[in-house]
């Protein structure tokens, strides 16, 4: 307990002026992890993490990169990767630097991957974008975030990772042990190319067990038309949302394919992140704190 007490009193000095890590449980990671699966290390390659990627994390942490001028708003940004690596730039670093160009603080997280042996895949992540919610609220007041503006930003499987941590209303699966820890999801979604909530054998129907709920957050969905059945997951989620009279937006684009993230394509996608900072000031996130 006094180890993070320390590194938060280190991280609330220094935000203000360079990004900082974090380690997000430095008394102990919970659970553990089974072994890759040859074809998991196959995936991820020799190399383990090339140049814009990451791999093998057994210690989460966040990286917090603080606004210049910040308006008050905080997004936790989760990249993809198919829960086999994260792709730490296209889908991190540079999502971060556009979220700072909007005046709101980019937290990166580096959730434990490989994870695409566990029978399910979101489970481990999931307990580090929630402790994460709980970190960046408990500091809200150092870091000049307004607790009540944790929004979180997933890519592919961390779509999938933000959607579960944003839907699902099961109990924690980790013991809360140093008061960190807040029971709320984000505050609001932004859901780029995600999937993995419809039933393979029937995409016109959610998995069993599975149902948008009547308190899920706003939403900003985001894909392209020619990304397989990605489409598929943001319409009918949108729809869902939309059955709910929840707050929603769905952009589908004609060409993009998966994994844009903050590439440059020459399509009309490329204006995905100017339709998602003008939706989070619509919907009142990008609101200076009084």
């Amino acid at each position: 307990m006094r180890f993070l007490t320390f590194l938060l009193l280190a991280v609330a000095a220094s935000a203000s002026a360079a990004e900082t890590v974090l380690p997000l449980w430095p008394e102990g990671v919970p659970g553990r992890r089974v072994e890759p699966s040859k074809a998991t290390l196959d995936m991820i390659g020799p190399a383990g993490s090339r140049p814009g990627r990451e791999s093998f994390i057994n210690e989460p942490s966040i990286t917090v990169y603080p606004a210049a001028n910040p308006n008050g708003a905080a997004v936790i940004v989760c990249p993809g990767g198919g829960y086999w690596f994260l792709s730490i730039a296209n889908e991190g670093t540079r999502v971060c630097e556009w979220l700072n160009g909007i005046g709101v603080t980019g937290i990166l997280l580096h959730y434990r991957v490989p994870t695409a042996d566990e029978k399910l895949r979101h489970h481990f992540p999931v307990q580090d974008l929630q402790r994460t919610l709980g970190l960046v609220r408990s500091q809200a007041k150092q870091w000049n975030i307004d607790p009540k503006r944790v929004g979180v930003i997933g890519f592919s499987a961390g779509a999938n990772l933000a959607g579960h941590a944003s839907w699902d209303r099961t109990a924690r699966t980790y013991v809360q042990k140093d008061g960190v820890d807040d029971p709320r999801g984000p505050d609001f979604l932004l859901f780029v190319y995600g999937g993995g909530f419809l039933d393979k054998q029937d995409p016109k129907k959610f998995l069993d067990g599975f149902a948008v709920p009547a308190d899920a957050p706003p939403c900003f969905f985001v894909v392209a038309h020619d990304d397989r059945n990605n489409p598929l997951e943001a319409a009918e989620l949108y729809v869902a949302y939309k059955r709910l009279n929840l707050p929603a937006e769905l952009h589908i684009y004609s060409k993009g394919g998966h994994g844009f993230g903050m590439r440059q394509t020459k399509f009309p996608i490329d204006g995905w992140t100017k339709a998602a900072g003008e939706w989070m000031g619509a919907e009142g996130f990008l609101k200076a704190t009084k």
